[in-house]
């Protein structure tokens, strides 16, 4: 049988019915851009995240370019964050016209490594970007005590960790500012772009919902040099009953995951990486690592196993980056999990069915390899 990988049908059929009313509700009261559909989704959002602000903004590039720039960061400034991510993690840092700098992955998390962390602040850093990559929160703790101790910024890149905790905190709650995104197939999806950003600060809060409204504070008066960066009403409406589902959803996705790591491990030229002990996932995507990734991937797709790559080229060797002159080996982490990296299917939705027809295809593709394939140096079963 054919998995997919991402069944958004399977997941919007059962509310069609309650989010079609709704957005009746927005086109009875013309409320496209912004207004009061998508206030109440910040109401809810922050609640949510443990935090006394959310800000409902275009998409998660936005959510992360505004928070920079709401924090006065700009030309001739740096932020640290990881090039294992998505690109708009580095966009955003060079759209405020500051200069990303980057620090490698953890083996065991593949989110910010913080032992590497203080050797990349000089004088002109000015924010740090911790990306909680798959849904896995990076290790905040030591992250925070080096950015107070150096009095930077930190903001959480939060976009695939929608209800993910660290230590029983929120992913978003714990730097200056979060970052969501709301790409519909996120855990938290929805029907087109959106994103927001959530904060304990006021004054932060304040500045955000300036800049995303072409700086005015009032209608045609502009205290700042802004940008249209507004939500719109249905994706507010949307979201808004999306999220009273997010938390079974998660518990779904992470129930998936027990799973895959259980039949997995021991796989010889296969890594499952089990979750952090210091926080709680939500498997935005459940990623292990392989042995000639891309013939096992090839042979996945032949057997209708749908499966993606996350990410194949590291921001630090992308053409788009080429001018800070980072060669291959300058993060030997992040490299590798880009030659290895393999997202198998992962939705709330998956049946018991489902799972095992992937369980069962993942084996014997990778059991086809060749021995040579599985030498000294390749990646071992399991990291303890």
């Amino acid at each position: 049988m054919k998995v997919p990988f991402l069944d958004l049908r399977a997941q919007h059929d059962p509310l069609r019915g309650e989010i079609m009313a709704s957005i009746q509700e927005v086109i009875d009261q013309s409320a496209f851009a912004g207004g009061p559909f998508v206030a109440k989704f910040e109401e809810d959002f922050a609640a949510y995240g443990q935090t006394r602000f959310a800000i409902g903004v275009g998409n998660g590039t936005d959510a992360l370019w505004l928070a920079l720039l709401g924090l006065g960061i700009g030309p001739g400034d740096e932020v640290i964050t990881v090039p294992s991510t998505f690109m708009a993690t580095a966009e955003a840092i060079s759209y405020c016209g500051a200069k990303p700098v980057f620090v490698d992955v953890d083996e065991r998390t593949f989110t910010l490594n913080p032992a590497l962390l203080e050797r990349a602040i000089t004088s002109r850093t000015k924010a740090i970007i911790p990306v909680h990559l798959f849904g896995q929160m990076a290790d905040m703790d030591p992250i925070m005590e080096i950015a107070q101790r150096h009095h930077l910024q930190v903001i959480e890149d939060a976009c695939q960790a929608h209800g993910a905790e660290y230590k029983g905190r929120k992913a978003g709650s714990i730097g200056i500012a979060g970052c969501f995104s709301f790409y519909p197939g996120k855990n938290l999806g929805a029907w087109g772009e959106g994103g927001a950003v959530v904060t304990n600060d006021s004054t932060l809060c304040q500045k955000i919902r300036v800049l995303r409204d072409h700086g005015q504070n009032k209608k045609y008066y502009h205290s700042d040099i802004g940008w249209n960066g507004r939500m719109d009403g249905i994706q507010g409406a949307v979201l808004r009953i999306k999220l009273k589902g997010l938390d079974r959803g998660n518990a779904a996705r992470r129930a998936h995951a027990r799973v895959y790591d259980e039949r997995l491990a021991g796989l010889p030229g296969l890594i499952v990486t089990p979750p952090a002990a210091y926080g709680v996932p939500v498997y935005h995507i459940y990623a292990v690592r392989v042995t000639e990734r891309d013939r096992v991937l090839q042979g996945l797709t032949e057997r209708g196993i749908g499966c993606g790559i996350h990410y194949p080229i590291p921001i630090h060797l992308q053409q788009a980056y080429r001018s800070l002159g980072l060669g291959v080996g300058s993060f030997p982490v992040a490299e590798r999990c880009a030659n290895e990296f393999l997202s198998l299917p992962m939705f709330p939705e998956l049946t018991p069915v489902q799972i095992d027809t992937v369980v069962r295809e993942v084996k014997s593709s990778v059991s086809a390899l060749p021995a040579l394939s599985l030498v000294e140096g390749a990646p071992v079963a399991s990291l303890a």
